[in-house]
């Protein structure tokens, strides 16, 4: 992924009501890698508010996402990315050239309890945990 010096990476995670999957992983890579990575989420569809399956299962873990709500996916949200992760919902990004897309093939929380988000949950944590790996290793680094 073509880095620019001294710029954190961003990372746009995109599914279609951005309610569910995407919030969560949003949250994991905010709460995981802080502010070495920018983070971003959207849908094409967005619905009107974040999972409460998804907020109960986060809010298990230590993470509060129930002040989030669920955006549109612009143009501009994917241009400002390096990385656009869609999460196997079928949903695409207009592609622009130099961005990495990935897609993460994830079964939708939509409709279902708590109990079924989460492993959801759990195997999107461990995915960020790679992506935060790959693009932001280390620590932040301290500027005086």
């Amino acid at each position: 992924m073509p880095e620019t010096p001294g710029k954190k990476p961003s990372v746009l995670f995109v599914c279609v009501h951005n309610a569910g999957r995407s919030q969560m992983a949003a949250a994991w890579l905010t709460h995981l890698a802080g502010d070495r990575v920018e983070v971003r989420s959207a849908g094409s569809n967005p619905g009107t508010a974040v999972n409460p399956a998804a907020v109960e299962a986060m809010a298990e873990v230590g993470i509060d996402i129930s002040a989030e709500t669920p955006k549109i996916l612009t143009v501009d949200a994917v241009k400002e990315s390096d990385v656009c992760i869609t999460m196997g919902c079928g949903d695409t990004c207009p592609v622009f050239p130099g961005k990495r897309y990935l897609d993460w093939k994830l079964d939708d929380p939509a409709g279902q309890g708590v109990e079924a988000v989460r492993p959801i949950r759990d195997e999107i944590k461990t995915l960020v945990e790679g992506l935060i790996a790959e693009i932001a290793p280390g620590k932040p680094e301290v500027t005086a």
